[in-house]
């Protein structure tokens, strides 16, 4: 393929990305769909082109997208969180509601998976569910931005504790098919847990540290490059790594509550104040990019024989139907003040390809005739539910907002929808920006 025809292609990608997010926040359709239908586009072109076929492998460019993207994310949340006092009640409800969505979504799901494969044993069906138990803060964090302050905070934590929590017991279950007895499984993951928060807080102050004394021009994505290099050997030694990302956010985020005391002296918030900025400003790009080119070949490699079989469509309006009521249940329960419209804010994305993708690769753990329909179909439908959910709270009609026209209505009628089109053009201007993305 000619370079430039390459470069005008991706070029392209971002541009469209870019105007999906314009989009998104003027119709609360969740972009990650368009990227999707985008990418399924490029597929259809390119086979009526003859450039591909319908053996198309991805997997390996997915799952190093994925993974970087997974860390950018993660990274772009912590530095969105401010740890305060009032909060602590907001977050302690996330991290519950996280804990046991995870939990119960697990282990109602692993035995809907006994059910429709008899063959599978109960260990394979629990950790072929974990994926399709987390929630995607790939979709959540730039989705919520219109709700309100405690509503988007609650959404942005219980988006990251679920991925953080999700990933950890995901590859601790993986970890337990080499273990042979419980004591050994409970002492591994103790161990693992124990040594990855430490080393976390350890590194996390460490990089902080030298953050405020690199003085080239160039530092940004040498952190970015040092936290990816970090993470990569965490997860070679089985470890935890999304723990010390997130305690390096939190760190650099919140200096007035770690850097205390003696710690204060070493520490110079008005050296670090411009710099946060703008590491925050790329680290919301870096995710914004990231994450587009994941979408759209997650897109391209999507096989869409699957989308036709009435049982898997079934299957997956059951599983996500499992998914709802146990969400609805825990808020019901544990945080009544974030029902409407949390309840319908659980969309399944980056981690449930991401984490598919690791399933796929390990020969041991196996559910015979497990059709990949059963993860695309959840993925759009509970993006779908939650645009639907997030038009309604705005007080809009779905087919107002999705199919906006504006009506022949008399003069007086025409200058007072005239100013409110200016108000919503003027308003939606000042939000074009990549806060959220």
């Amino acid at each position: 393929m000619n370079p430039y025809v390459l470069i005008m292609a991706l070029a392209s990608i971002i541009i469209l990305s870019f105007f999906f997010n314009i989009l998104a926040k003027k119709t609360n359709i969740p972009s990650v769909l368009m990227l999707i239908g985008l990418g399924m586009g490029i597929k259809a072109w390119m086979k009526s082109n003859g450039i591909i076929n319908d053996d198309l492998r991805l997997d390996t460019i997915l799952e190093v997208l994925g993974n970087v993207g997974l860390v950018m994310i993660v990274l772009e949340a912590a530095l969105d969180l401010k740890l305060e006092r009032e909060k602590k009640g907001l977050i302690f409800k996330s991290f519950i509601i996280a804990t046991l969505g995870i939990g119960g979504s697990m282990m109602a799901l692993a035995g809907f998976f006994m059910y429709i494969f008899p063959s599978t044993d109960l260990y394979t069906a629990v950790v072929y569910a974990i994926p399709l138990s987390i929630m995607s803060s790939a979709i959540i964090i730039p989705s919520v931005g219109r709700l309100t302050g405690k509503k988007k905070e609650f959404m942005v934590y219980e988006s990251t504790f679920s991925d953080i929590l999700g990933i950890m017991v995901f590859y601790f279950m993986i970890g337990a098919n080499e273990s042979h007895s419980n004591t050994s499984l409970f002492t591994d993951i103790f161990t693992n847990i124990l040594g990855t928060v430490i080393l976390s807080i350890v590194v996390a102050y460490v990089m902080v540290y030298l953050f405020q004394h690199l003085k080239m021009q160039v530092k940004l994505f040498l952190i970015i490059g040092v936290l990816l290099f970090l993470f990569a050997i965490g997860k070679f030694f089985h470890l935890s790594s999304l723990l010390l990302i997130l305690a390096f956010g939190l760190v650099l985020n919140n200096t007035d509550v770690f850097f205390q005391g003696k710690l204060a002296k070493i520490f110079d918030k008005e050296k670090v104040a411009p710099i946060l900025h703008d590491f925050h400003n790329l680290t919301l790009e870096s995710a914004f990019l990231i994450r587009t080119f994941f979408f759209v070949i997650f897109g391209i490699s999507i096989s869409l024989a699957s989308l036709y079989n009435l049982e898997v469509a079934i299957n997956s309006l059951v599983i996500v139907a499992i998914l709802y009521v146990i969400r609805y249940i825990l808020l019901k329960i544990f945080a009544k003040d974030y029902l409407f419209p949390e309840v319908f804010i659980a969309p399944r994305g980056l981690i449930t390809v991401l984490l598919f993708f690791v399933l796929i690769k390990h020969d041991g753990i196996h559910i015979v005739n497990f059709d990949t329909g059963l993860l695309l179909y959840p993925i759009l439908i509970t993006s779908m539910i939650m645009m639907f959910a997030l038009i309604s709270y705005k007080g809009e009609k779905v087919k107002d907002v999705i199919f906006h026209k504006v009506p022949l209505i008399n003069k007086k009628e025409n200058e007072e929808k005239s100013e409110e089109l200016d108000r919503r053009m003027q308003d939606n201007t000042e939000h074009i920006d990549f806060d959220g993305f």
